[in-house]
């Protein structure tokens, strides 16, 4: 059974920061690319950061140079460094988990940015 599971969300004032990790489960974690994606109220779903299995990344414009997606294969875990938050910072971030034609969920963490 594949389970991904997010922690480390909360409530930060703006321009603090917040480490999410997602321990994953029942899969061969080395051999697959790891994202973090948020949805914030009334929005799509967005990409934030990916790191693939090779350790390359790509990073939402929006995220860049204030995100770092990084992964640990002997603990299977993947994390996402948030500095400098901003109020649109505020979503659910969910962990996603692929490869070929698979992809694997998280349920996600909650992320508030406020003063």
């Amino acid at each position: 059974q594949v389970q991904l599971v997010e922690s480390g969300g909360g409530l930060v004032q703006p321009g603090g920061s917040l480490r999410l990790s997602c321990a994953a489960s029942g899969i061969t974690f080395p051999f697959y690319a790891m994202a973090w994606y948020r949805q914030a109220p009334g929005k799509q779903r967005e990409l934030v950061a990916a790191i693939t299995s090779g350790r390359n990344t790509n990073y939402a414009d929006s995220v860049k140079g204030r995100f770092t997606i990084s992964r640990d294969n002997a603990k299977s875990t993947v994390y996402l460094q948030m500095n400098s938050l901003k109020p649109e910072d505020t979503a659910v971030y969910y962990c996603n988990a692929g490869a070929a034609s698979i992809n694997y969920w998280g349920k996600g963490t909650l992320v508030t940015v406020s003063s």
